[in-house]
C-alpha cells in the first residue's frame, strides 16, 4: 500500500460509503431509481448520477460536453449548474446502465487508490477549477459520498452508517466550519463562548469561544455560563448541517437554552454545504 497513512482514513471511509451505496441501489427496479431524495430537484439516479460523476472527476476524465434543460428550477448558480451537469447527462440512464457505470467507477477509483503514492499536501484541481490539497480533497469527497449515501437512505428508507467511517470525516468536516457560523455568521458577541451537544451514534460536546477581536475558536472543554448551548441528535445535526432539513421542522428534536436571538442566528446560518 503505497497511500500516505494521512490519506488512509480518507480512502476508508469512501470505500465503506461507495460499498453500501453500490448495495443500496443495485436491486433496485426502475421505478425506485425516480425516488425523491432530500437534495432538492434530486431523485436516487440524480444522486448516484452525481457520486458517479464526482469519482470520474477524481479519476481525471473529462466532464460532459452537455447542454442544460432551461427547466431545472432548482438550478440558480454556477456552483450548481457545475454540479447539475454530471446528473443531467445521465437522466435517461436505465437501472442496469446506472449499476453498471458505478461498478465500472469504483473498480477504477480502487485501483487509483492502491497506486496513489502522492503527498497529502499535493495540489490538485477541484470543483470549478479550485486548487485544493490532495488531503483536502480525499477530505471534501469523503465527506460529500457518506452525506449521498445518507440521502440515499432516506429516500429508500434504510437508515444505517450513522457511525461509520464516513460519519466521522463528517464530523470533522462540519466541525471546522462552526467557529465561522458562530463568530462571523451569527455575530456571537466578543469573549462569549457557545456550547455544541451532540448525541446519539456519534456523540461529542464542543465549545466555540469568541475572542476580544471577535475570532471564534473550536475547543473540547466545557464552558462555564455559556451565551447559548444548542442541544442535539447526531442525524440532526448531519441533515441541518447540510441543508436537508429546516431548524423549524425538527424543533422536538433540538433544545437551545440561552440568549434567544443567538441561538436562533446560529440556526439560521448553519447550513454549511447543500
Amino acid at each position: 500500500m503505497s497511500l500516505h497513512p494521512t490519506l488512509q482514513p480518507y480512502a476508508d471511509a469512501w470505500t465503506h460509503s461507495i460499498e453500501a451505496i453500490s448495495e443500496l441501489v443495485t436491486p433496485l427496479v426502475e421505478g425506485e431509481w425516480n425516488r425523491r431524495t432530500p437534495c432538492p430537484g434530486w431523485s436516487v439516479r440524480d444522486v448516484v448520477s452525481h457520486v458517479i460523476g464526482l469519482d470520474c472527476e477524481m479519476l481525471g476524465d473529462p466532464r460532459p460536453i452537455h447542454t442544460l434543460p432551461r427547466d431545472l428550477f432548482h438550478v440558480t448558480n454556477d456552483q450548481q449548474r457545475y454540479m447539475e451537469m454530471q446528473v443531467d447527462v445521465r437522466r435517461h440512464h436505465t437501472a442496469p446502465e446506472m449499476t453498471s457505470e458505478l461498478e465500472y467507477t469504483i473498480i477504477r477509483r480502487n485501483r487509483q487508490l492502491r497506486n496513489e503514492s502522492r503527498d497529502p499536501g499535493t495540489k490538485v484541481r477541484g470543483p470549478l477549477g479550485a486548487e485544493l490539497t490532495l488531503e483536502e480533497s480525499m477530505r471534501g469527497h469523503a465527506f460529500d459520498v457518506w452525506v449521498h449515501e445518507q440521502d440515499l437512505r432516506a429516500a429508500l428508507g434504510r437508515p444505517g452508517n450513522l457511525d461509520s467511517p464516513g460519519a466521522h470525516v463528517a464530523r470533522d468536516v462540519l466541525l471546522a466550519k462552526l467557529p465561522d457560523i458562530v463568530a462571523t455568521k451569527a455575530d456571537a458577541p466578543r469573549s462569549s463562548a457557545i456550547v455544541l451537544d451532540v448525541h446519539g451514534p456519534i456523540e461529542f460536546l464542543r465549545t466555540i469561544r469568541i475572542d476580544i477581536q471577535g475570532r471564534g475558536a473550536l475547543e473540547t472543554a466545557p464552558a462555564l455560563g455559556p451565551a447559548a448551548t444548542l442541544t442535539l441528535d447526531w442525524e440532526t445535526y448531519v441533515r441541518l448541517a447540510c441543508g436537508r432539513i429546516t431548524p423549524e421542522s425538527v424543533a422536538d428534536r433540538l433544545k437551545t437554552e440561552g440568549d434567544p436571538h443567538l441561538t436562533a442566528a446560529i440556526l439560521r446560518n448553519f447550513t454549511v454545504t447543500q
